[in-house]
Formats: structure tokens, C-alpha cells, sequence
């Protein structure tokens, strides 16, 4: 199976519970997306692997359209039956990936993704992809799990991460989200970050995880070394924190 496929079988049964995840819906930051959107009037807006809409929504409150865009169909489908539901008729799907837009140069002044991109597959194919749509002066706002700041964190998060869901590819580094940044031309104008608490139980359910997949997890994680244990704030029922960044650009 190839890492589309991947993502779509990881995806398309839980997108419903994607939409419901309190993890996903909650969140100062999907406000402080709104706002920033705002200040731009009558903001197109395109949301790079929308997952269950909740960028997008918090898009749709102060732009004048907005483009969900994912990899799976059923979460479009979720997204496209929840923005209805929400009066959000400025709102539309569009499938397809994030390193082959179907869009025109310059099409967006907004690209935003939220919780996407640690599933794609070339992150630089990608990123070229969102300078070429983006307006001259547009603005790009990117959310999601980072990685560890040293080598021993960076190598268990990873590894708990992709025993959980195939799908996965990777949490890079700020450093490293920096580095794509720029190698489009995109100056980062702001990066925020803050730890996201992730209750281990609903964690698994919310993928489906396979029983053989949580019990790798709790083997690495009771070998892990205490200072991996400490840094990520694991607890008995193994929970955890993972560190989340927010990165601004100008095009």
C-alpha cells in the first residue's frame, strides 16, 4: 500500500471522530487563526489538509471563502455536512494532496494547515505548492506537533507517534520548519508553542489504534528513559504532552 493509501484508511473510518475530538475543536489557537484571517478583508482562504473542518470553520467566521482541502474524501464529507449545519456557505471541498494543488498561481491570501502536516509525504513538495498559490504579500499560518528538541525525545515521540498511526511521517523541529520555510521564501514572522495535553486513552480510540500497536506503546514506553518520561510529563495511565508550534509568514 502506498502512503496515500495509507492515510486514507487511517483517516476516512474516524473522520467523524476527528470532528468531534475535543483535541481538534478546542483551542486559543483556532481563535487567534480567526483574528488574523479578519484583519485581512475579504480573505480567500485556503486549509491544507483540513482534517475535520476546525481550521476551517474558525477560517470561514472572518474570510470571505474558504477552501477545506484534503487528502480523504470521507473527511470532506464531514467537513462539507458540518459547514452546512454551521450556516458556513462560504465554505467548500476540494480532494486531492498537498504536494499537487489543483488551484492557479496566486489564488489565496491565506494558506493555513493545522494538524496536517506531520502526515505528508514531502513536506518541500508541499511547501513549493503553497508559495506558488499564494498572493504576492499573502499570509501563511501553519499548526502542528513538534518535534523533539534533542535527538533521545525526538526518537521516542516519533517512534509512539507512527505505533499509533501508520500514517504518520514525522513532527519536525522548529528548526527544521524553519528551514522550509525559507527555502520558499517565506521569512517567519512569528513562531508561538505551548504543550497540548493528550489523554492516552481517547489518543488510541480516535485512530483505531490496532491492539498490537498500543501494546508496542506501552512497551516503549515503560522502557523509556526518565528524562524522556519527564520531558513529555507521562503519566501512569499514560498520558502525555506533546509540544504544538504556531508559525507566521509573509509571502
Amino acid at each position: 500500500m502506498k502512503h496515500a493509501g495509507s492515510v486514507e484508511q487511517s483517516f476516512g473510518p474516524r473522520a467523524e471522530a476527528y470532528l468531534n475530538s475535543s483535541v481538534h475543536s478546542q483551542g486559543e489557537d483556532l481563535r487567534k487563526l480567526a483574528e488574523l484571517i479578519g484583519a485581512t478583508k475579504g480573505a480567500k482562504v485556503l486549509d491544507l489538509g483540513c482534517g475535520g473542518g476546525h481550521a476551517s470553520f474558525a477560517a470561514a467566521t472572518a474570510a470571505a471563502s474558504v477552501t477545506a482541502y484534503d487528502l480523504t474524501p470521507a473527511m470532506l464529507e464531514v467537513v462539507a455536512a458540518e459547514a452546512k449545519k454551521r450556516g458556513l456557505d462560504n465554505l467548500h471541498t476540494v480532494q486531492g494532496s498537498a504536494e499537487q494543488l489543483p488551484f492557479e498561481n496566486a489564488s489565496f491570501d491565506w494558506v493555513i494547515s493545522r494538524y496536517s502536516a506531520h502526515h505528508w509525504k514531502h513536506v518541500r513538495a508541499a511547501m513549493r505548492e503553497v508559495r506558488r498559490v499564494l498572493k504576492p504579500g499573502g499570509q501563511v499560518c501553519f499548526i502542528d506537533v513538534a518535534g523533539g528538541p534533542e535527538p533521545l525525545l525526538d526518537t521516542h515521540i516519533q517512534a509512539v507517534e507512527l505505533l499509533r498511526d501508520p500514517s504518520h511521517v514525522r513532527d519536525y523541529t522548529e528548526q527544521e520548519w524553519l528551514a522550509f520555510f525559507e527555502g520558499v521564501k517565506l521569512s517567519p514572522t512569528l513562531v508561538t508553542s505551548w504543550r497540548l495535553p493528550i489523554e492516552f486513552s481517547s489518543w488510541i480510540s480516535r485512530m483505531n489504534t490496532s491492539a498490537s500497536g498500543v501494546d508496542a506503546i506501552r512497551t516503549l514506553w515503560g522502557t523509556t528513559p526518565a528524562e524522556v518520561k519527564e520531558y513529555f510529563s507521562l503519566g501512569e495511565d499514560l498520558s502525555f504532552e506533546l509540544d504544538v508550534m504556531m508559525i507566521q509568514a509573509q509571502g
